[in-house]
């Protein structure tokens, strides 16, 4: 197939999906579907710094543009590119091209270790990779868009997810490991490396993230010594073991103050601060408003996006 073949082909193809998309997302905001592990997400304007905790996923841009942006590395997402991310990292993504014309559209499937790992044993031995970071950015091809394609069609005939579906997600997330990132991916499901022993790390802070974090005790369970830890921790998620677990307490107490009306000092508390001041200071550098201005800014941003 020549190159403008190729390009008119994988035109085509995100011209189904945003089709697609527009059907199964027909307002603002993320819309799940009848397949657990996939999910929409629409937007009709450009938005501010949203800081997330990404899970383990593939998210594909269809249309419109996006940035996601961890400690300071900055992926800039176009149509038919992809982020995937093994393991669940804390980013700020920004929408930077949408319009109630043209809507920013995505879609989002998550991704399960145990797939990845039934992949890599049914396509033999695996080249091994160096620790990288946790979230790579690639260009879909036409295999993946098709398989995509054929993914989100599925929800047409429910009757068929249950028999189909498990082999599809498997299909596509053999596409992305075939890509030149590929390795990188396998290394977070094969026991024993150091992609695998952070991710244990990083799902134990998650778990126990208002707890005291005790670095030897971390190392210990993840079987790496303390340097070792840091030093592979630091490359996936670009930044330590106790700032990602600021970065955690930090999303939930925002959480926290949205949804159950806490004041400032108690969602501290429920995350694990001892000082409201402390809070308040690393709650300001990291969101740019104090606690409470910062929910009333983003509620009144929310109702505006519902009086729209």
């Amino acid at each position: 197939m020549n190159d403008i073949s190729s390009l008119s082909t994988l035109s085509a193809h995100l011209q189904d999906l945003i089709l697609l998309i527009q059907r199964h997302a027909p307002s603002e905001g993320t819309h799940a579907s009848d397949l657990p592990e996939l999910c929409f997400r629409r937007a009709s304007q450009v938005s501010e710094p949203r800081h997330s905790v990404n899970t383990p996923s593939l998210y594909v841009i269809v249309q419109g543009s996006k940035t996601a942006s961890l400690a300071g590395d900055t992926y800039i997402c176009s149509p038919g590119s992809y982020l995937v991310s093994p393991v669940h990292l804390p980013v700020v993504g920004m929408i930077t091209e949408a319009t109630p014309e043209l809507p920013y559209l995505s879609l989002q499937l998550s991704i399960r270790p145990e797939v990845i790992l039934n992949i890599i044993h049914s396509s033999g031995p695996q080249r091994e990779a160096k620790t990288e970071r946790g979230i790579l950015l690639g260009q879909s091809d036409t295999p993946l868009l098709e398989g995509l394609v054929r993914l989100v069609r599925l929800l047409d005939t429910p009757e068929d997810i249950e028999f189909l579906a498990p082999m599809m997600i498997r299909e596509i997330l053999y596409r992305v490991m075939k890509d030149d990132q590929g390795a990188i991916i396998s290394q977070f499901s094969i026991a024993g490396s150091y992609s695998y022993n952070i991710s244990k790390a990083i799902h134990r802070i998650n778990l126990d993230y208002s707890k005291p974090l005790v670095i030897e005790e971390l190392a210990k369970e993840a079987n790496m010594s303390p340097s070792s830890l840091h030093k592979h921790f630091k490359k996936i998620t670009a930044i330590s073991p106790l700032q990602y677990q600021k970065a955690i307490r930090l999303q939930n107490a925002r959480r926290l103050l949205l949804s159950e009306g806490l004041e400032a000092a108690d969602a501290g508390f429920r995350v694990g601060y001892e000082s409201p001041s402390q809070f308040s200071r690393e709650y300001a550098r990291m969101f740019g408003r104090p606690p409470m201005n910062d929910v009333k800014h983003l509620r009144n941003t929310l109702r505006v996006h519902v009086d729209e």
